[in-house]
């Protein structure tokens, strides 16, 4: 091994074996895991041989070519016999293929037609599919834009609501503030009214007290003069007991009877005196009761000179803020004064006009300094609103026109529907019938809303309504119906399941007739228990059931069968 390897290097990658072939030597070789080999002066690249390179392999592949090779020849003799059985059964079909080339132009005719019938209602199909989608697109954008609305909408009423709720806040608390200053204005106005009861109490007492105060003045000197009196009378005593005791009972007897008479004449002076108080006491109280009634007389008036006096402060007050608001307008008082001469304005005049203003200031009820603020807040949410209203507007407008432009496209297909299926009612009715006559009619004027109602009259009939009919011309009368919106839009095939079950055999055969001159562009596959339906199928498909509970599908080609018989 080391005489064979002598030489012999490794790299770990060839990159790595080109980078140090400068260190070989002549004859010296690097090979890298993948196979190649570098030397100093050449690259040897290493590429594994495929499968199909070995003996073996090509020994395989020989075998079954040449098994290819024989089974193609076993094909091609196939083909060859195929071949002859083809040329004699085309010399057989010769003879009839001049009919069947005919009748292959006049089926590709009816195809060329039935395509470009086919190519137009697609046509059609696409722009009524186009049309459906660019409102349903239409619809769609003016939906969101309502539901964009109806958000706003809400947005706003939630404002509106709460804008509202505080606006009612407000008034309440306004209100709360109104009743206390009328229960403030009330209290002071009490207040006053008791102070004028006081005031008028305060003067009466007054003057009852100096009414007491001059009585009590003169009862005062009438008691002084009293006991003066009796001060003297008292002396007189004194001096009548002490003359009783120096004189005797005849000079006692006599200055008995003096002093007695001298005492009537003192009481007699007395009484008088009395009567005289008496009288001067009653003409003071008369004086008193004429004061009191003078003084109560005098209390309206009082009050008229205190009214008085408040209106002239209060015009004082008045004239004085005139006079500083014209000053501070910087008002000509001159000229005021001469367009007052020149004007000829009255007081009287003056005064309605400005208790007019203040009637009417009272009336507007007290100050909002918020007003300002709130009447912004009003054209602001106003501002907002009304672009709302015309935004909701334009949207209904826009919907509106949606709705239009729908209904009268619908109305125009409906109405078009409605008498193509109207006419192939009104043909398909007497080749079921063998006469007559039959049609739609709108119950109504509008035709979006009204509906249909069904004419049909045998021959021989007049009947006024379909309930007239046999259960048979019933049944004719909804086939004739389904086949006329059938043919409105025809598909490739057709099912019918004991459509013939009601109908004699003279209808039967009208109805397998109408079917057989459908079946040209349509596939029709019914089912039937009737014999002459059966007839027209160009295939029977029957289920028969010769065991119990096991069923089983028979076939029959009518075609193979007839030329099978023929044969």
């Amino acid at each position: 091994m080391t005489e064979w390897l002598a030489g012999c290097y490794t790299a770990p990658s060839l990159g790595e074996a080109l980078s140090q072939r400068n260190r070989l030597k002549a004859g010296d070789t690097m090979y890298v895991p993948t196979g190649h080999a570098v030397t100093a002066h050449s690259v040897s690249f290493y590429a594994q041989d495929s499968e199909q390179s070995g003996l073996l392999a090509r020994a395989q592949e020989i075998e079954h070519l040449e098994k290819e090779l024989r089974a193609q020849a076993l094909i091609s003799e196939e083909t060859r016999t195929a071949l002859v059985k083809a040329e004699a059964a085309y010399a057989d079909a010769s003879q009839p293929l001049v009919s069947a080339r005919r009748e292959a132009s006049e089926a590709k005719q009816s195809a060329h037609e039935l395509q470009v019938d086919m190519l137009r209602l697609t046509q059609q199909a696409e722009q009524a599919r186009a049309r459906t989608a660019q409102i349903e697109a239409d619809v769609a954008e003016v939906q969101t834009a309502l539901d964009d609305l109806q958000e706003r909408a809400v947005a706003a009423e939630a404002r509106f609501e709460e804008l509202d709720m505080q606006l009612a806040d407000s008034q309440e608390l306004h209100a709360q503030l109104d009743e206390k200053v009328i229960e403030a204005e009330r209290k002071l106005a009490e207040s006053r009214e008791q102070l004028r009861t006081l005031e008028r109490r305060a003067q009466e007492a007054t003057f009852s007290q100096r009414s007491m105060q001059a009585r009590q003045g003169e009862l005062q000197r009438t008691l002084e003069t009293a006991e003066q009196q009796t001060k003297a009378l008292l002396e007189e005593c004194e001096r009548a007991v002490a003359e009783q005791g120096r004189l005797n009972d005849a000079a006692a007897q006599g200055g008995l009877q003096d002093a007695l008479a001298l005492k009537m004449e003192r009481e007699q002076a007395v009484a008088t005196a009395r009567s005289a108080y008496e009288d001067l006491t009653n003409k003071l109280r008369a004086s008193d009761d004429r004061r009191v009634q003078i003084e109560r007389a005098l209390d309206p008036m009082r009050a008229r000179i205190t009214e008085f006096q408040l209106k002239e402060q209060a015009a004082s007050l008045g004239s004085a803020q005139y006079e500083q608001q014209l000053a501070e307008a910087g008002a000509d008082f001159a000229a005021v004064a001469q367009s007052i001469l020149e004007g000829n304005v009255k007081l009287h005049g003056l005064q309605s006009e400005i208790d007019r203003l203040h009637r009417e200031i009272a009336a507007l009820g007290a100050v909002n300094l918020a007003a300002l603020e709130e009447l912004q807040l009003a054209k602001e949410r106003k501002t907002f609103l009304d672009a709302q209203m015309a935004d909701l507007t334009e949207a209904m407008s826009t919907l509106e026109n949606a709705i239009k432009k729908i209904d009268n496209e619908t109305r125009e297909l409906l109405s078009g529907t409605f008498n193509t299926v109207n006419e192939h009612f009104g043909r398909m009715f007497p080749e079921l019938f063998g006469g007559g006559q039959a049609k739609l009619i709108i119950t109504g004027d509008e035709i979006l809303d009204s509906g249909v109602q069904v004419m049909a009259q045998p021959p021989g009939k007049k009947n006024q309504t379909i309930h007239l009919l046999s259960g048979g011309e019933k049944a004719l009368t909804a086939i004739a119906l389904v086949f006329a919106i059938f043919q409105l839009n025809p598909a490739p095939f057709c099912l019918l399941d004991e459509v013939d079950a009601p109908l004699d055999d003279a209808n039967t055969e009208r109805y397998a007739k109408l079917v057989a001159s459908m079946s040209k562009g349509t596939q029709f596959l019914f089912i039937s228990h009737n014999k002459i339906a059966m007839e027209m199928a160009q295939q029977l498909i029957g289920v028969t059931m010769q065991e119990q509970g096991v069923s089983r599908i028979v076939a029959v080609d009518m075609e193979s069968a007839l030329s099978m018989a023929h044969a």
